[in-house]
C-alpha cells in the first residue's frame, strides 16, 4: 500500500437531515365540507451512518468529500399521511475507524468489525400533524408542528490499524523483512530509514488453519512522541495491537539503549502502551557467529530476546510460536 493510497484521517462537515413539517391539512369532501384535522406527521429526517468494512483498509474514498449532508424528511400530507424519510448517508469505514468531534476531539464512536453500524449524526424527528392536536376543547387545530433540526458539526474521522501484532522498531530494523518472511505481504524493502511510510498488514498463517494479523508500524525515531519524524501520525496504530514485538538488529551499537529508547517514546505517547504483552527479537542474528551469540545471550538475559534472522530463516518458526501464545494470552487477560 503505497503512501499516497494510505490516508488515516480525514476532517468531513456533516449534517444530517431535517424533519419534515406536520400537516395541518383538514379533511374536505363532499357532503363533509368541515371535514376534522387529518394531517400526517412529517418524515424522519436522513441519518448519517457509519458501517465496517474489513475489505477496507484506507480512508482514501473519503479524502475529497469535505461536506456529506443527508437528505430532510418530507412534509406531512392529507387523510393523515406521514411524509417520507430523507434518506440516510451510509459512511463505509475500515475497522479500527474512530470518530471524534473536530472541536472538542471527543469520542463519538468507534468501528471495530465487520458490517458494525453506528448513528453518527440522528435525523431530527417529523413535526406532528394537527390530528394529534384535536381535543375535545379544540375540535378544529389550525396548527402542526415544524421538522426537528438535523445536526450539523465537523467530525474528524481518524483510522488506527486493527492487527494482533505490532512491529516496533527503528527504522532499518528489519521489520518490512520479517514481514515478508512470515506472510504473503509484499513491504518494500530498502536499506535506507523510512522505507515503510504507511502500516503494512501481513497474515500470519499458524498450524490448524489458524493466523493471525501483523502489522509493520514505520519506524519510531527518538522525539517521535514529541510528532518527530512521522511521530504521532503513525504512532496511534500501535494502540490497537495486542501484541508488541520489538525488533533490534544484532549490529546496534547499544541494543539495551535502544530497547529503552523505544520504551521511551511509547510510554510518552500512551503509556498502557507498555502494559501490553511484548516480545523483543534480536534481528539480523545470521551476523553473528557462536562464540559473539553466546556473549550476547548472556549480556541480554534480562530482556529475554529471541535471536532471529528473517533471511536465514533462524528462529522464525520459534518467534511465530512466541507470538501466537503471547495472542492467547492477551485475549485471556481481556476476557477475564
Amino acid at each position: 500500500m503505497s503512501e499516497t493510497n494510505f490516508i488515516d484521517y480525514v476532517k468531513i462537515f456533516f449534517r444530517s437531515g431535517k424533519g419534515g413539517k406536520g400537516s395541518a391539512h383538514f379533511h374536505r369532501a363532499k357532503g363533509k365540507p368541515k371535514g376534522g384535522p387529518d394531517g400526517g406527521d412529517g418524515g424522519r429526517g436522513g441519518h448519517i451512518i457509519l458501517k465496517g468494512n474489513r475489505n477496507l483498509w484506507t480512508l482514501l474514498h473519503l479524502k475529497y468529500r469535505k461536506h456529506i449532508f443527508a437528505e430532510d424528511g418530507k412534509a406531512g400530507e392529507e387523510n393523515q399521511r406521514s411524509g417520507a424519510s430523507g434518506e440516510d448517508q451510509w459512511i463505509e469505514v475500515p475497522l479500527g475507524t474512530i470518530a471524534k468531534d473536530a472541536e472538542t476531539g471527543e469520542i463519538l464512536c468507534e468501528i471495530t468489525s465487520h458490517d458494525e453500524i453506528k448513528i453518527l449524526l440522528p435525523g431530527g424527528r417529523g413535526g406532528l400533524g394537527n390530528v394529534h392536536f384535536k381535543s375535545s376543547v379544540n375540535q378544529a387545530p389550525h396548527y402542526s408542528q415544524p421538522g426537528e433540526e438535523g445536526i450539523e458539526t465537523a467530525i474528524v474521522l481518524e483510522l488506527k490499524v486493527l492487527a494482533d501484532v505490532g512491529l516496533v522498531g527503528f527504522p532499518n530494523a528489519g521489520k518490512s523483512t520479517l514481514l515478508s518472511v512470515v506472510s504473503a505481504a509484499k513491504p518494500e524493502i530498502a536499506n535506507y530509514p523510512f522505507t515503510t511510510l504507511a502500516p503494512n498488514l501481513g497474515v500470519v498463517e499458524y498450524y490448524d488453519y489458524k493466523s493471525f494479523v501483523v502489522a509493520d508500524i514505520p519506524g519510531i525515531i527518538e522525539g517521535a512522541s514529541e510528532g518527530k519524524g512521522l511521530g504521532h501520525r503513525f504512532l496511534r496504530h500501535i494502540e490497537r495491537n495486542a501484541v508488541l514485538l520489538f525488533l533490534i538488529p544484532a549490529d546496534s551499537p547499544d541494543i539495551k539503549k535502544e530497547y529503552k529508547v523505544l520504551q521511551k517514546e511509547l510510554k510518552k505517547f500512551n503509556p498502557e502502551l507498555l502494559e501490553k504483552e511484548r516480545i523483543i527479537a534480536i534481528t539480523k542474528a545470521d551476523m553473528l557467529d557462536e562464540e559473539l551469540l553466546s556473549l550476547m545471550k548472556k549480556d541480554l538475559k534480562s530482556l529475554k530476546p529471541v535471536f532471529i534472522s528473517s533471511m536465514a530463516g533462524i528462529q522464525i518458526k520459534e518467534l511465530k510460536d512466541m507470538l501466537w501464545k503471547a495472542i492467547q494470552k492477551n485475549k485471556e487477560k481481556t476476557f477475564s
